[in-house]
């Protein structure tokens, strides 16, 4: 009888906190605006750990940091990462701070402590209800990717207005990137 309530009792001490999380989430309503709370960060960062399996983890970088590797990887992401990223990788675009959970701060520790299997294992299958998509390029630019993240806490002003040559910080007009027209949509008049 004793094991049974060591068990209950934790059981539902979690079961009225989940309750009272949805319950204050739903009052609050929901918006991609919000910043995670502690809790989903904590839960979401944990399920994308398990979803890389050990394998992946311990793989290593393959490429060299050679400066051709990391100008590739650098024009690279400028062209298909920045949008949501930033070129700086801080997730300060027009894109990151709308996104949900918001794009991490590559440059700060909770990525650059990844093992490089592990940001690459991210960059090639993508994290499921996030932003983040799986890359359509090969394993190849995916290393070289690695590499340039690797690198982006040592960014220099000269590389960041390289990049800014390829994806212009002030380029946030969304409809170049849906493949809309971006000509203002003609009105009607009646007479």
């Amino acid at each position: 009888m004793k094991s049974r309530h060591a068990v209950l009792w934790p059981a539902l001490v979690i079961f009225i906190a989940v309750a009272a999380y949805g319950f204050t989430v739903m009052r609050r309503g929901f918006s991609a605006r919000d910043q995670p709370s502690r809790l989903e960060t904590v839960v979401a960062r944990t399920v994308r750990n398990l979803a890389i399996s050990s394998e992946a983890k311990n793989a290593t970088n393959p490429l060299p940091a050679s400066e051709d590797n990391l100008n590739e990887g650098r024009e690279h992401f400028a062209d298909h990462c920045a949008f949501c990223h930033a070129n700086d990788g801080s997730g300060q675009s027009e894109t990151g701070p709308n996104l949900y959970p918001k794009p991490p701060d590559l440059r700060q520790s909770q990525t650059q402590n990844l093992t490089d299997g592990e940001i690459y294992s991210i960059i090639a299958n993508g994290v499921r209800l996030t932003g983040m998509p799986a890359s359509g390029h090969g394993p190849e630019d995916n290393w070289r990717l690695v590499l340039f993240v690797r690198h982006l806490p040592n960014l220099t002003p000269a590389e960041k207005q390289e990049m800014e040559s390829i994806h212009p910080a002030d380029a946030h007009d969304d409809r170049h990137h849906h493949g809309e027209s971006e000509q203002a949509p003609q009105q009607h008049h009646h007479h």
